[in-house]
């Protein structure tokens, strides 16, 4: 994922919300739970943060095409 992020917000509280609401997500749509999210636990404890400078285009390429690896891999899985 290749965020932007404005300098006036932290990137801790930035990955935090998307952290909390991504598991409320899972949660809701997986658990089906509806309230009580307390002592849910869902996806590592920490992050990894880099940033991207001049090589900005070449890791959203990568990103981009990701997905298509992932699905070519797949696939030779199920050949085997």
């Amino acid at each position: 994922m290749c965020l932007s992020i404005p300098p006036k917000l932290s990137v801790s509280h930035v990955v935090g919300y998307m952290k909390g609401k991504s598991a409320i997500s899972i949660a809701r749509n997986v658990k089906g739970k509806q309230r009580n999210f307390t002592g849910e636990a869902f996806g590592a404890r920490g992050y990894f943060v880099s940033t991207v400078g001049l090589d900005e285009e070449m890791v959203r390429a990568y990103i981009r095409d990701q997905e298509e690896q992932d699905c070519h891999l797949d696939q030779l899985k199920f050949g085997v």
